[in-house]
């Protein structure tokens, strides 16, 4: 997975009011989940703030990142759990972190990368991307930056679905009866199976 780094502050005040007057200055309101649980045996989160200038690389992007985060001097590894968005204007509003280390499994949702040229397509179908990430589980280090999976001999009216997938190292977390990809057929390959029939 690609690495990317994040400084951030940590915030002892988390109420709205706090979390708009941050969002004023250019910083977005955090949580850093991680090892350390409280009482009644729940995650307890580091509460931090971070500049939305160096966040934003990490967000607005298809790739998927490791992050190296220092808040207040400590370094920390984590990836992004969940983000949330304003409802009408799209600003960023929150981010929570997981923190991961090279023991631990992770499940991320990694961006397919189809290859080759399929058999349908070259008969006058259409390739049809049904899913844009695979969720798969296994330690941060092991986890591509994509999941490369050849189509060559994708038939017309044919589909990958994720049960047929594999992955060295990798455990597949999406359901296996998902479509992954699909050969459509088009008008001029229905047109050319009929004239091959005549």
């Amino acid at each position: 997975m690609r690495e990317i780094s994040l400084t951030g502050q940590k915030r002892t005040d988390v109420g709205k009011k706090a979390s708009k007057l941050l969002r004023k200055e250019g910083l977005v309101p955090c949580n850093l989940y991680g090892e350390s649980k409280g009482e009644n045996g729940l995650p307890v989160a580091l509460s931090f703030a971070a500049p939305f200038t160096e966040l934003r690389k990490a967000v607005y992007t298809p790739h998927v990142y490791v992050i190296n985060l220092t808040i207040d001097g400590e370094e920390h590894k984590a990836i992004i759990k969940e983000l949330q968005f304003h409802p009408t204007t799209d600003a960023l509003l929150h981010a929570d972190f997981f923190e991961v280390n090279e023991t631990k499994d992770i499940t991320v949702g990694i961006p397919v990368k189809l290859n080759g040229l399929a058999q349908g397509v070259r008969d006058g179908g259409k390739l049809n991307l049904s899913i844009r990430k695979i969720n798969v589980t296994a330690p941060y280090k092991r986890i591509p930056e994509v999941l490369d999976i050849d189509v060559t001999a994708l038939q017309l009216g044919k589909s990958i679905k994720v049960g047929e997938l594999s992955f060295e190292g990798l455990e597949i977390a999406t359901p296996k009866e998902v479509i992954v990809c699909s050969v459509k057929t088009t008008r001029a390959s229905r047109s050319a199976a009929s004239a091959a029939e005549e």
